[in-house]
């Protein structure tokens, strides 16, 4: 992950060296989860997220935007899944760097007598980390050293990766509020190549046999029912992907952005003052 963060600096250097066209801010907003313990409904138990956003524009159509975003989702199966009887909780910090393209509906300009609003789909690539925990007596215990499913002991499929990729995609709409200021709306799904990111996917490892293995917490980390689940029962749906989401507000400044540099860029006749000079 530290390689990608470094990755993403040196591409955000590279651009802001062209600054006329650049704009870097924030987000602010919610997040939320879509998976094994939240199978269907939107924004439920929903968490705050933030960030930093760097965008790019190539021409008042499309621009490439890069973010790091800071979020925590969370579900239980008593809230946000009416199963009472499997009784599963989690709760995830989630860090994502994410390359993505705009398509403006409009053509959005930064010079007066010019359209300055525009909705815009975007799409692209993520990198993300997750580290999914639950609690048991009052102590949060990160689940994927623990091998809940039996991950680790022989015969039994690796720990999980806690790195993965998703991709993005989603909707907004942004405003260029006065020369420097770009304000915007925006929500957006992250479809991820992971299904742990709940940490629940496979099936009930022998609930007796992991205690014995790993002791009393991950036993009862692994099955919280009051009546035991017996070896091989299904645990969560490993046939689907586990989904997060973004709802946020964001804003950016403009770097550089010069008068005349638009003026040249959208063919704008030059103007003349009182003594006959164009400018």
């Amino acid at each position: 992950m530290k390689k990608v963060f470094i990755v993403f600096a040196f591409v955000c250097f590279g651009l802001i060296s062209n600054a006329q066209r650049s704009e870097i801010g924030g987000m602010v907003g919610t997040s939320f989860y879509m998976g094994d313990l939240n199978p269907r409904t939107l924004f439920p138990n929903f968490q705050t997220c933030g960030g930093i956003i760097y965008r790019y524009n190539f021409n008042p159509r499309w621009a490439f935007k890069s973010n790091i975003l800071f979020a925590q989702v969370e579900a239980s199966d008593k809230l946000t899944n009416n199963n009472y009887s499997r009784n599963l909780s989690f709760r995830s910090p989630i860090t994502e760097i994410s390359a993505q393209v705009e398509l403006n509906f409009l053509e959005l300009y930064n010079i007066p007598a010019r359209n300055h609003f525009t909705p815009y789909i975007y799409t692209g690539i993520t990198v993300f980390s997750f580290n999914p925990q639950a609690e048991y007596n009052g102590i949060y215990y990160d689940l994927q050293s623990l091998g809940t499913e039996g991950q680790g002991l022989e015969g039994q499929p690796e720990p999980y990766s806690l790195v993965s990729v998703a991709i993005p995609f989603g909707l907004g709409i942004k405003f260029n509020a006065g020369k420097y200021v770009s304000l915007g709306l925006e929500w957006g799904m992250r479809y991820t190549f992971t299904d742990y990111l709940d940490d629940v996917s496979g099936v009930y490892i022998d609930n007796e046999f992991l205690k014995f293995q790993k002791g009393n917490v991950v036993a009862q980390l692994a099955d919280r029912s009051v009546v035991k689940n017996e070896a091989g029962t299904q645990r969560g749906n490993s046939h689907t992907l586990d989904w997060y989401s973004f709802a946020v507000f964001t804003a950016t400044f403009k770097i550089g952005n010069e008068d005349t540099s638009c003026r040249i860029r959208y063919n704008l006749k030059p103007k003349m003052n009182n003594s006959g000079y164009k400018y």
